[in-house]
């Protein structure tokens, strides 16, 4: 089968596009033929060596795979055969990947692949950083940094759910009128404004409750400066670099709260279950939209990588694998 793998950590162009054995699937797994293979800022980390670096090499990246149940392991019930699903698994950018049964999520026929390969990476990290950790509810205020980005949109759209005020940042008026259309009530230029004064305004000097922050050292300073008293920051990645070490004194004045989230935190069945049959039944409502913002052939990995780290994209980057 036809895979992408690098051999070293490096660039974008370390990315290589070879022929390699299909897995097989062991007991209690499936194999899934790949049609879409979700992109995410995670995997240009691992590509440098920033992040998971104890999997040795070569390794194939992809923390996504939408596609057809090619084959089923020992211990599998044979109705899966044939199903249209999505499943977290480690290695999606290949023609066929093998995942646990307990990962995937039968598809709808109304939800394509490659609104698919952007649900749950993505997906379950808005829901919960939006919902477990922030706790949003009606009538109060959110502030979401790289609100045009594939997790942004979605924290934009299930915070207006909610019924909350959501205030985004972006750069560029592209990503600007995407947010306004997905939901953001108000959207801050950081490439035009400073921050932090422009939420303080918009919110009368309160402050807002919760402000979700994937970019990490470069907005570190006005996330704090942009809370509400009581207000509560939750971090989630570090795009722009780690942030700076928390003193607990510097909460003080305004009793704030600082928390973080990873994907693989564990958690029980019934709370993974119920994050993603929530997207999953939004989705197909209508209700939550994946923007597919970049759409390349797997062949073409290198490529997105680059555009996504050059900050050139909007929402999801997919790799149409057939």
């Amino acid at each position: 089968m036809k895979a992408i793998r690098y051999h070293e950590v490096g660039g974008p162009e370390v990315l290589r596009w070879e022929d390699i054995p299909e897995p097989v699937p062991e007991a209690g797994e499936v194999l899934i033929q790949v049609h879409a293979a979700g992109v995410n800022f995670a995997d240009t980390e691992r590509r440098r060596g920033l992040y998971d670096a104890q999997v040795p090499l070569p390794r194939i990246l992809g923390s996504e795979a939408a596609g057809v149940v090619h084959q089923v392991g020992p211990g599998v019930d044979p109705s899966w055969l044939g199903r249209r699903v999505v499943a977290l698994t480690t290695a999606a950018y290949a023609e066929f990947t093998r995942a646990p049964v307990g990962e995937l999520v039968a598809l709808p026929d109304s939800v394509s692949f490659e609104q698919a390969a952007g649900l749950l990476v993505q997906g379950l990290t808005a829901y919960h950083v939006v919902h477990t950790l922030g706790r949003l509810e009606a009538g109060q205020s959110v502030l979401i940094h790289a609100a045009a980005g594939g997790v942004g949109l979605l924290a934009v759209q299930l915070a207006k759910r909610a019924g909350v005020r959501v205030i985004g940042t972006v750069s560029g008026e592209e990503k600007e009128r995407l947010a306004r259309e997905l939901g953001a009530d108000e959207v801050v230029r950081y490439d035009r404004e400073a921050v932090a004064p422009r939420v303080q305004a918009l919110t009368h000097g309160k402050g807002v409750n919760v402000v979700l922050d994937s970019v990490g050292a470069s907005t570190w300073s006005a996330s704090m400066e942009s809370l509400a008293p009581f207000g509560h920051l939750v971090s989630y990645g570090n795009a722009s670099g780690s942030p700076p070490p928390v003193s607990v004194e510097s909460l003080y004045a305004k009793s704030l709260q600082v928390s973080a989230y990873w994907l693989r935190t564990p958690e029980s069945p019934e709370s993974r279950r119920r994050a993603r049959e929530a997207l999953l039944s939004a989705m197909a409502a209508g209700e939550l939209r994946v923007v597919v913002g970049l759409s390349l052939p797997l062949s073409q990995a290198v490529e997105a990588h680059r555009r996504l780290e050059g900050r050139g994209t909007v929402g999801k980057v997919v790799l149409r694998v057939r």
